[in-house]
């Protein structure tokens, strides 16, 4: 359980649909998130909220919900790519009545392009199943995407305290991961992309598209290549400040290990910020084996 006191007062209300039972949230509330969801079906939109969900079940709702009260005057479409999850996610996109499609080849770089395939947006918002957004993180972004020197554009997050956990301690985190973000994005701007908080021109990503035979860094492969297009730009907007699960975080064994381990490899790739490249090699370990 997620204490609510502990989160910033914007995202208090979604907390009651994160991380829990669909079954168990009234009906009051899946009828009014479906009711604000309707405006997001415009047939010709300016913008595209592409959402990718891999058994999210538990969180899709919360994040669906966030998403229905976006601050915007501009058409916008929504729609969802449920990546082969075998949970109660796609009954939860019917119920909502969102358009949603089917992507059986699992990984984020599948579910992407199947997003980008299917959207009609000048411009496409990426968005996590997992992740909450305040109500003006689209204008925020869009604001950036539409300067003609810019093909693309991230901003920062957060992360939700587990139980028990220091909201000063993740702070302090979040604060030393951002200042490494911001020296990190003066000379290799793509390696601070992460899908979650990712926007770009649709015009010149579906010249290039998703790679799909890598595990993760998508998101980051794609910036590379729009750099040829335009500039990336950092939104450090707190309106464009996402709010993610602790996914991360939990799979290091705790904040500290979390901390420890980004800190030796900041150490260790710190020369690294110095310079540009226009070419990273995969890792062998990140390749998708294809005969399986």
């Amino acid at each position: 359980m997620i204490p609510t006191g502990n989160i910033h007062k914007l995202y208090n209300r979604y907390l009651i649909a994160f991380d829990k039972d669909f079954h168990t949230i009234s009906d009051s509330t899946v009828n009014q998130v479906r009711k604000q969801l309707q405006p997001f079906h415009h047939p010709e939109p300016l913008v595209s909220m592409v959402v990718i969900a891999h058994n999210e079940a538990p969180r899709i709702l919360a994040c669906l919900w966030s998403l229905s009260e976006q601050v915007t005057s501009v058409p916008m479409e929504l729609i969802v790519v449920n990546n082969n999850s075998t949970d109660m996610t796609e009954d939860i996109l019917k119920t909502l009545d969102v358009v949603y499609y089917n992507e059986t080849r699992k990984g984020p770089g599948f579910a992407r392009q199947c997003g980008l395939d299917h959207a009609k947006g000048k411009y496409i918002i990426c968005i996590d199943a997992d992740t909450l957004y305040p109500s003006h993180y689209v204008t925020t972004h869009l604001k950036s995407l539409q300067r003609t020197d810019v093909s693309c554009a991230f901003s920062l997050w957060s992360f939700l305290p587990e139980q028990k956990q220091s909201k000063f301690s993740l702070l302090i985190y979040e604060a030393f991961r951002d200042f490494y973000l911001m020296l990190q994005y003066i000379r290799r701007p793509e390696l601070c992309v992460r899908g979650m908080v990712f926007s770009f021109k649709s015009e010149y990503a579906k010249q290039i598209g998703f790679r799909t035979d890598i595990i993760r860094g998508e998101d980051g492969s794609l910036a590379l290549a729009l750099k040829q297009h335009g500039k990336i730009a950092f939104i450090r907007d707190r309106r464009a400040r996402a709010i993610t699960g602790h996914g991360t975080l939990g799979a290091d064994g705790s904040l500290f290990n979390s901390f420890k381990i980004r800190l030796l490899k900041a150490i260790k790739s710190f020369p690294s910020l110095f310079s540009r490249t226009t070419k990273y090699r995969d890792e062998e370990s990140n390749l998708i084996d294809k005969t399986k």
